[in-house]
């Protein structure tokens, strides 16, 4: 993020979303270097162990529950600034999800990563991709299961631009 609006004091950091007005607006990116960056987020879902046995089976109703999800999760990182209000369309260049069952949840990880060459960051890109995995995930084994829980949808860590690197506790 840059700090370019005008809405400020010295004691509070820049708002960069609101114009001089206060009014929401897309941060204009044109003057800043593209750079390599790479968002990696995580989703987890849990669920009763006998529905877990069923997807890993491949007994879900629906068919296909993890290629499903994983699908989605890829096509959701395309679709983030149709989604989120001032996110910038990005030139992707991977998209990775990946779903593991957790017998100990029981249930499943889902960690989605995220790289392009731009000028502004891909962690909205990554976490669209776990929830919209997650999500379908919910969708295709509901047949078997309806109180599946998506408890925990978070970044795990971000590299490149401005703000430098960031990695999660505990990840």
């Amino acid at each position: 993020m840059t700090n370019n609006s005008s809405v400020t004091d010295s004691s509070s950091p820049a708002l960069t979303h609101l114009d001089a007005q206060g009014q929401s607006h897309m941060v204009d990116v044109a003057a800043k270097p593209q750079t390599v960056r790479q968002a990696v987020a995580e989703a987890i879902v849990v669920m009763q162990p006998q529905t877990l046995a069923a997807i890993e089976a491949g007994d879900a109703p629906k068919g296909d529950v993890l290629g499903t999800a994983r699908i989605a999760g890829i096509m959701a990182a395309k679709q983030t600034a149709h989604l989120i209000p001032l996110c910038h369309p990005l030139p992707i260049q991977k998209v990775e999800v990946q779903i593991t069952a957790d017998q100990t949840l029981p249930g499943y990880h889902i960690q989605a990563t995220v790289k392009i060459k731009a000028e502004t960051g891909v962690e909205m890109e990554a976490l669209t991709a776990a929830t919209v995995a997650a999500l379908t995930l919910y969708d295709m084994a509901k047949g078997l299961e309806k109180s599946i829980e998506i408890r925990s949808v978070r970044l795990l860590s971000k590299t490149g631009g401005k703000s430098g690197d960031y990695r999660a506790e505990g990840s």
